[in-house]
């Protein structure tokens, strides 16, 4: 395309000519230069990895699991006897004592019969004592003698249970506790076994976990157990297990293990939702890796390798840097040597199989397959395969 004709470029000043030209010759050094850059980029193919080295530190085994945290033992207060609540003694979040009182319900018709049932009783050993006197003057027979002593004893009887509904009136706790809820008001009139009140004994709180039965011979009696619950986040609460269940549940192939917390400060609560980690084994100075660089393949535990490209054979090196024909495509044996080779990458992800011991959730221990100071791909190695070029930057254990 021509843009001036040859009458134009006459009449234009030599100075703006040059011009023209300068800024013609900077435009298509320009466009090399972003051609060439593309080009590297293109044949640039490492892909970005996070790695870290292979390290020593203390390792735990641990078995984890959540539960509800709750009483060890809980008591609903139930009324004895009818009648109408007149007093209340205690709130929801008070502290009881087993046999303190908490309630009172109305006592005048209680008490009329245990005075009525004392009269009568009076009644009954005035003349026991005198047909006493009579038999033993042979004036009273034997069975008149033992009908007035046996309506002696059936009046105490009626005298103790008329006292003991009596006692019913006030309403005792039967454990000790805290009140968690309180179901009635003053004036409501009772009923006999209508639930009152409901007592939990926070001390201690117990958390039951179902483990799988794998764990069995792990887990013994007073090992230490730690807690976290989500309203104290930045807290690990330190109990121990309390109790084993001796069977399996055929069912869902786990047995019960009964775990115990005393929480003195009293922010443990019974419903808490906790984060158990019970610790059984302990190795010290190991070789570990993170979790995360762990790799899950046919049966077996893998991690990708950072190696330099320069450390690998001749052969591994041929095939990363094979020479390419001009579609791109591997040359093969009819290429000239040295000619259209790609760079020999700086570091290489290599595949290699590991056992592992020891775990926690961060970290597992290595027991073959590594050594100090190899460094392991832990972000991004889902992009990469045996021998892929990759570039690496240090991640964070």
């Amino acid at each position: 395309m021509r843009l001036f004709s040859s009458d134009s470029r006459q009449r234009l000043p030599a100075h703006v000519l040059l011009a023209l030209l300068g800024l013609t010759l900077l435009a298509s050094c320009s466009g090399q230069g972003n051609g060439a850059k593309a080009e590297e980029a293109a044949a640039d193919t490492s892909v970005p990895v996070e790695a870290v080295p292979v390290s020593r530190r203390s390792i735990s085994a641990s078995y984890s699991g959540t539960a509800t945290l709750e009483p060890e033992s809980e008591a609903l207060v139930a009324a004895k006897v009818s009648g109408v609540l007149l007093k209340l003694l205690v709130e929801e979040g008070d502290q009881v004592k087993a046999g303190q009182v908490l309630a009172r319900l109305d006592d005048e018709n209680p008490r009329l019969n245990v005075a009525k049932a004392k009269a009568t009783l009076d009644k009954l050993e005035n003349d026991y004592r005198r047909s006493s006197e009579m038999f033993e003057r042979k004036l009273l027979s034997v069975e008149q003698n033992d009908k007035i002593r046996y309506d002696l004893e059936t009046q105490r009887a009626s005298y103790d249970l008329a006292r003991l509904e009596l006692s019913y009136t006030s309403i005792a706790a039967p454990i000790s506790g805290v009140i968690s809820r309180r179901m009635v008001k003053v004036g409501n009139f009772i009923q006999v076994n209508q639930a009152l009140f409901q007592i939990d004994n926070f001390d201690p709180l117990l958390a039951v976990l179902n483990v799988p039965e794998r764990e069995l011979d792990t887990l013994r009696p007073d090992q230490v157990v730690g807690m976290r619950v989500d309203s104290i986040p930045d807290h690990v609460f330190e109990g121990h297990i309390q109790r084993i269940s001796p069977v399996v549940d055929s069912a869902t192939g786990t047995f019960r293990v009964t775990c115990e917390f005393r929480d003195d400060s009293g922010r443990l609560k019974s419903g808490m939702f906790g984060r158990l980690e019970i610790v059984y084994a302990k190795h010290d100075d190991v070789l570990t890796i993170p979790r995360a660089a762990l790799v899950e393949e046919d049966g077996e535990t893998a991690v990708f390798v950072v190696v330099a490209g320069s450390s690998l054979s001749a052969e591994e090196q041929q095939k990363l840097i094979g020479a390419k024909d001009k579609d791109g495509k591997e040359a093969g044996k009819k290429s000239e040597p040295g000619k259209d080779k790609r760079p020999l990458p700086a570091w290489v992800a290599r595949q290699r199989t590991i056992k592992v011991g020891y775990g926690d959730p961060d970290h597992v221990e290595v027991l073959e397959g590594l050594a100090e100071g190899d460094r392991v791909i832990t972000l991004g190695r889902s992009a990469v395969r045996d021998g892929t070029a990759v570039q690496v930057l240090e991640g964070v254990q």
